[in-house]
């Protein structure tokens, strides 16, 4: 086993706190789908998210605010949706807080492999993200 992998598995192999609060609804292991999955983790803040929960954590979950994003709660709200939609976080609302965490369990059971793929990528920013998209940056006007 290598390094990531064992920090992979630490969070997910953690206690759960006494007490907790039922999950908000997600998909069962048996229903997640790879291209769902990979669509979700294709939006850089997404895909940092789920590697800081999985590689920074240092409790069981934690709130939006625990990241430190510069967003708008609105923004930060869709984008938690949608990796509880994927499958990707497991979200538990304690009274007006919405915690997560990464299914580790069950994303290494459905997907092998794919959890130390996220671990190993460094995900690039918006901005270099739409560069890539529009040919380097460079303005290309019309003839």
């Amino acid at each position: 086993m290598t390094t990531t992998d064992a920090r992979i598995e630490t969070p997910g192999s953690r206690t759960p706190p006494a007490g907790l609060p039922d999950p908000l609804p997600e998909p069962p292991v048996e229903e997640l789908r790879l291209e769902v999955v990979m669509g979700a983790l294709s939006d850089p803040l997404r895909l940092t998210i789920v590697r800081k929960l999985m590689l920074e954590s240092q409790a069981y979950d934690h709130t939006c605010g625990w990241f430190g994003f510069d967003r708008p709660k609105s923004s930060l709200t869709y984008h938690f949706k949608t990796l509880r939609a994927a499958g990707l976080i497991r979200q538990r609302q304690y009274g007006l807080e919405r915690r997560s965490r990464v299914r580790t369990e069950d994303l290494g059971q459905r997907f092998p492999g794919l959890l130390a793929l996220v671990a190993a990528t460094s995900p690039v920013s918006s901005t270099a993200s739409s560069r890539q998209l529009t040919g380097g940056g460079v303005a290309r006007g019309r003839r």
